[in-house]
C-alpha cells in the first residue's frame, strides 16, 4: 500500500520517513500555487465569477487580448489585486516563512502572483509567473509600482508609445528572465519538495517536480487529487494551512 493511500484525510499524521527527512534536510523547496492562497480568500485563477463570466480567462490574461481591449484587462487585474492587497497570509503561508528560520536552506517557487510569501516573512522566493504588485510597459519595460487603487485606466498609454500593463505572465508567455532556470536549480538540489495547492495542469511549472533528485522526499499536499498524485511519494489530503504548522512542528523537534 502506499503510503498516500493512508493519508486521506486531514487527521492523519506525518510519515516518520517525512519528519525524518525535514529535520536532517540541508534544502526545502515549496512549489506552491492558487490553492494555497485560496485559504487566505483569494480565488483560484479560474474562478471567474460574476460579470466576469462573459469573457474567457485567457481573453483576460493573453498580449492578444490586452492588445484588443487593455481597458478591460485591467479592469479585471485591478479587481484582483484589490483582492490581493486586502487579503492575509494564512498559517500555510507563515509556517513556510518560519521553516526558512528553522532550517538551513528553504526555497518558495509560486505559481501564485499575490505576493503573500513576502508579505508572511518568506525571503528567498521565486516568482515564476511575475507578481501584482508592478506594471510595465510593453515597449520600454518602465516598470512601476502597483498603485494602492490599481492602474489608473486614463495612465494605460505610455509616453514611449506602448502601454502599461500588469507585472504577470499571461498564456503563451515566456516566464521571467532566470526565473525558470533558478526554479530547476532549486528543485535539483532539494532533499524535500513540498508541492503545495498545485493543480498539475499549468506548464512548465507543472512538471518541475521532475527535476527532483534521487533520494529526495516528493510530497503533495491537496485537499484534491491532481494528475500527479501518484507519482509523488507522499500526499497529504489537507489544505496546507493545516499541514504546513505540523510540519513546521515536526522540524522544529530535535
Amino acid at each position: 500500500m502506499l503510503l498516500r493511500d493512508m493519508m486521506r484525510n486531514e487527521r492523519a499524521g506525518l510519515s516518520t520517513r517525512l519528519i525524518e527527512a525535514l529535520r536532517s534536510a540541508r534544502h526545502v523547496v515549496a512549489l506552491t500555487g492558487s490553492g494555497l492562497s485560496a485559504e487566505s480568500g483569494i480565488p483560484t485563477f479560474r474562478g471567474v465569477d460574476g460579470y466576469w463570466r462573459r469573457y474567457r480567462v485567457e481573453d483576460l490574461a493573453s498580449p492578444h487580448g490586452f492588445a484588443r481591449d487593455p481597458r478591460l484587462v485591467w479592469t479585471w487585474y485591478n479587481e484582483r489585486w484589490q483582492r490581493c492587497r486586502t487579503a492575509e497570509p494564512n498559517p500555510g503561508h507563515r509556517a513556510l516563512a518560519e521553516l526558512e528560520r528553522a532550517l538551513p536552506r528553504v526555497t518558495v517557487v509560486t505559481q501564485n502572483v499575490d505576493g503573500l510569501h513576502l508579505r508572511a516573512g518568506s525571503r528567498n522566493v521565486l516568482e515564476l509567473h511575475g507578481t501584482l504588485r508592478k506594471a510595465y510597459c510593453t515597449r520600454c519595460a518602465e516598470r512601476a509600482p502597483m498603485p494602492d487603487d490599481g492602474w489608473p485606466l486614463d495612465a494605460i498609454d505610455h509616453d514611449c508609445g506602448g502601454r502599461m500593463r500588469p507585472g504577470v505572465v499571461w498564456f503563451g508567455e515566456a516566464l521571467p528572465h532566470g526565473a525558470w532556470e533558478a526554479a530547476q536549480a532549486a528543485v535539483a538540489s532539494a532533499d524535500v519538495l513540498l508541492v503545495v495547492g498545485t493543480s498539475a495542469l499549468v506548464y512548465p511549472a507543472a512538471g518541475l517536480w521532475e527535476s527532483a533528485p534521487r533520494g529526495c522526499i516528493t510530497v503533495e499536499i491537496n485537499p484534491e487529487e491532481t494528475p500527479i498524485s501518484d507519482r509523488l511519494d507522499e500526499r497529504y489530503a489537507s489544505p496546507a494551512g493545516s499541514l504546513l504548522p505540523q510540519l513546521l512542528d515536526a522540524a522544529q523537534r530535535r
